[in-house]
């Protein structure tokens, strides 16, 4: 368990940091992919499988695919050599993040066929016990949330309709 901890956060530490030193923004964007699945994993070593879950769905996901579609809309690229082959380097990579993934995707079935562990109470997981506390004792912070995020998207809406006009 200790060694699996440092192998994601070795692969979180060093794609946090091409993150930042990546030249082109495209490559920049994909290594900050694998920085968000290396601290899903840190969340799910940690038995927070709605927090890795929700790390996977919003940032990974939605937030990357926002992302990529603002770098392609800005056509931020350089102009490059036409690669036609890979490099060795990036063989080496693919392989050894395609063995990662996989791993991942086994422990997180295990962990889902296994009971959980001794920190959930018994009879209610994480995620249960966070729609608990969420619609009973922290219901009205969460209607607030949403009341505000549905003002935020109606401004938006009508700032950018009349700057079209």
């Amino acid at each position: 368990m200790q060694m699996i901890f440092f192998i994601l956060a070795g692969v979180a530490l060093v794609s946090g940091g091409l993150v930042v030193f990546q030249r082109h923004p495209l490559r920049s964007a994909l290594w900050l992919i694998v920085n968000f699945f290396a601290v899903a994993g840190i969340y799910l070593l940690a038995h927070a499988e709605f927090i890795a879950a929700i790390q996977i769905i919003v940032y990974a996901g939605a937030i990357m695919v926002l992302f990529l579609f603002v770098i392609m809309l800005l056509n931020l690229r350089q102009p490059e050599e036409e690669q036609r082959f890979m490099h060795l380097g990036q063989k080496v990579g693919g392989i050894t993040l395609a063995v990662f993934t996989v791993l991942l995707l086994v422990y997180g079935v295990c962990k889902v066929v296994l009971p959980p562990g001794k920190d959930a109470p018994p009879g209610l997981g994480n995620t249960e016990s966070i729609a608990k506390l969420l619609f009973t004792d922290y219901l009205l912070p969460f209607e607030v949330t949403s009341v505000l995020l549905l003002v935020a998207i109606v401004g938006a809406v009508v700032l950018a309709k009349s700057k079209l006009k």
